[in-house]
C-alpha cells in the first residue's frame, strides 16, 4: 500500500528509551494479571496462565488478544526518549517517527487513518477529535497502566492513546507467518478504530453492558467490540483503494485469520473453547474486515445488531 509521508502535525509520543522498572518473567504475569482480569474476566485469566506455560513466557502474544482496553489508572506523562524537548506534534513527530523504516511506516499508516476519518466525521456533521500515538519499547506507561510488550499494540481509551512496541511486527511477520505492510497496516487500523469507538460512544456502552453482564456475555459483547473495530479497519482501507496494491488484501485476509481467537487457542493449548473469546474467530475476522473494504461505509459495521 502506497501512502503519503505522515503529516507532521500529529500526536506523537516517543517511550523509548526510557525506564519503567524491571521484571520479567513471574513480574511481568503479575503485571498482567490485572489488566486482563478486569478486561476478560477469570476465564481469561486462565487463558493467560496456560499461555504463560505453554511458551515459558508471553512474549508479544499478549498483543494479537489486546483491543480497546477498559483500565482508568492515572496517566504518568514521561519524557519521550529521543525526541526534542516538548515533543509530541510537530517537529517531535517527525524525529519520533524517523527512528527506523517500521517506525516511519506506522506513523505513515496512523496518519493515513487519522485524516480518512476526521474526512468521514466531517461529512457526517460529527465532531472529531485525533487520538495519540506513542511508541515504547518493552515496557511504557499508558493512562490505562503499564504498556509491555507481551501485550502487543493496544488502545487505551483513558488518555485516546494508541500504544505501539514495533518489535511487534516482526512477532506478525516470524511468528504468525503474517507478512506484508498492510498486515501491519491492518493492525493499526484496528487499533484506530477502538478510538472510533470511543469518540462514537459504543465503548461506553459495551462497558456498562459488561458490568451487568455475566462472564460470557461480556465476552460475547467484547467479540462484537473487535469485529467493528476490524470493520472500521477495512473501511479505512476502502476508502484510500487507490493506493492499495495487488496483494493487499490477501495480506489483510491472513494477518485476520492469524489473531482469531479459535486459531491462537489451538496453537497455544491444542483445544478451542469459543465461550472465552473475546475478539472473534479468525473467520469471523475475516469476514468483518472484507465487509468494510467492500463498503468503505462505516454504517455497515453495526455488529451489535443479528448475527454476527
Amino acid at each position: 500500500m502506497r501512502l503519503d509521508d505522515f503529516d507532521r502535525d500529529i500526536n506523537v509520543e516517543d517511550q523509548r528509551g526510557q525506564s519503567f522498572g524491571g521484571g520479567g518473567g513471574g513480574g511481568l504475569l503479575l503485571g498482567l494479571l490485572p489488566l486482563v482480569g478486569s478486561r476478560f474476566g477469570c476465564g481469561g485469566i486462565v487463558v493467560l496462565l496456560i499461555v504463560f506455560a505453554v511458551f515459558g513466557g508471553l512474549g508479544n502474544l499478549g498483543g494479537l488478544l489486546s483491543g480497546g482496553g477498559t483500565g482508568s489508572a492515572p496517566h504518568t506523562q514521561v519524557s519521550r526518549g529521543n525526541a526534542p524537548a516538548g515533543a509530541g506534534a510537530g517537529g517531535g513527530a517527525a524525529a519520533a517517527c524517523s527512528v527506523d523504516a517500521v517506525t516511519r511506516a506506522t506513523c505513515n499508516a496512523f496518519s493515513s487513518a487519522e485524516n480518512t476519518w476526521e474526512q468521514l466525521f466531517a461529512q457526517s456533521g460529527a465532531p472529531f477529535q485525533a487520538p495519540k500515538l506513542v511508541f515504547y519499547s518493552g515496557r511504557g506507561q499508558s493512562g490505562c497502566g503499564a504498556a509491555m510488550s507481551a501485550m502487543g499494540p493496544f488502545y487505551c481509551p483513558s488518555d485516546q492513546g494508541i500504544y505501539i512496541d514495533t518489535g511487534f511486527f516482526n512477532e506478525l511477520e516470524q511468528r504468525f507467518r503474517a507478512a506484508g505492510d498492510f498486515a501491519q497496516y491492518y493492525v493499526m487500523a484496528h487499533e484506530f478504530g477502538h478510538h472510533i469507538q470511543t469518540l462514537t460512544g459504543t465503548s461506553d456502552q459495551v462497558r456498562r453492558l459488561q458490568a451487568r453482564a455475566s462472564e460470557a456475555e461480556g465476552n460475547a459483547l467484547s467479540v462484537r467490540l473487535e469485529l467493528q473495530a476490524d470493520c472500521y479497519a477495512g473501511v479505512w482501507a476502502a476508502q484510500n483503494r487507490n493506493r492499495m496494491d495487488p496483494g493487499d488484501v490477501a495480506e489483510g485476509m491472513r494477518a485476520a485469520e492469524a489473531i482469531g481467537d479459535d486459531t491462537l487457542q489451538r496453537e497455544a493449548t491444542g483445544r478451542v473453547a469459543p465461550e472465552s473469546f473475546t475478539h472473534g474467530t479468525s473467520a469471523q475476522r475475516q469476514t468483518w474486515l472484507q465487509r468494510g473494504l467492500q463498503s468503505g461505509d462505516p454504517a455497515v459495521c453495526d455488529t451489535f445488531s443479528g448475527a454476527i
